[in-house]
């Protein structure tokens, strides 16, 4: 019991932390972290979003998040969006924040890491409007892996948002709803020294990434030409 509540107490730190004014270098490790978990997806059979799934991309959502609960739940973390340009190009990494909360008896903490394959181009620009419902503003189902991919889901690859997660226990097809995202802009304009915000750090060219940013660009382009 006491490990319990030492976990769900460390967690619900880690969540008043997560919306705490973070230095760059903070922010830094953030983006590197979403690369460590695209990375860790890909290089495992169990977890690798094929690649008829990555060529269907038009945006990617990767979530760091962590879950705990006494009585009253709590869901937080952060996060990088991606997308893709008419060029080709996949635009630099915008910093999100991730967060839900439910109420009901619940015990525990443990931490969720999430891929979401975009598949059309006007789900990213929800977020214009500062914060979207996954599974609400935008369907979201589980996506296909490996075998499942070469077979007929023509339907399930058509939805606008394809989910990979660490969770055990979810089959294609199924129906997510995972919380809500958010802006970040003022993370943005710490990690990219400006003060453009998403809209304009996800369509425009008029920021360069700087070198802490390319290998996550550079492993998405990989992944997604």
């Amino acid at each position: 019991m006491k490990k319990f509540l030492f976990l769900t107490l460390l967690a619900l730190l880690g969540a008043a932390l997560a919306r705490a004014d973070l230095t760059r270098p903070d922010l830094v490790a953030r983006v590197e972290s979403c690369e460590a978990i695209l990375e860790e997806f890909q290089s495992q059979r169990a977890t690798a979003i094929p690649a008829n799934v990555w060529q269907r991309a038009r945006a990617v959502l990767i979530l760091n998040q962590f879950k705990a609960g006494f009585l009253i739940g709590l869901q937080d973390g952060y996060g990088v969006i991606m997308v893709k340009k008419p060029s080709g190009r996949w635009s630099v990494p915008v910093l999100v924040h991730a967060g839900e909360a439910s109420l009901g008896f619940q015990l525990g903490a443990k931490a969720v890491e999430t891929i979401f394959v975009i598949t059309d181009d006007k789900t990213p620009q929800i977020l214009f409007k500062q914060r979207f419902n996954v599974g609400v503003d935008a369907k979201a189902v589980i996506g296909p892996k490996g075998a499942e991919a070469e077979r007929n889901n023509e339907e399930i690859l058509r939805t606008p948002m394809l989910a990979y997660t660490k969770s055990v226990g979810l089959f294609a097809g199924a129906t997510v709803k995972a919380g809500h995202i958010t802006r970040n802009d003022q993370a943005n304009f710490t990690l990219y020294n400006t003060r453009y915000a998403l809209p304009e750090l996800l369509y425009s060219d008029w920021v360069q990434p700087p070198a802490e940013v390319q290998p996550l660009m550079a492993k998405l382009q990989q992944l997604a030409p």
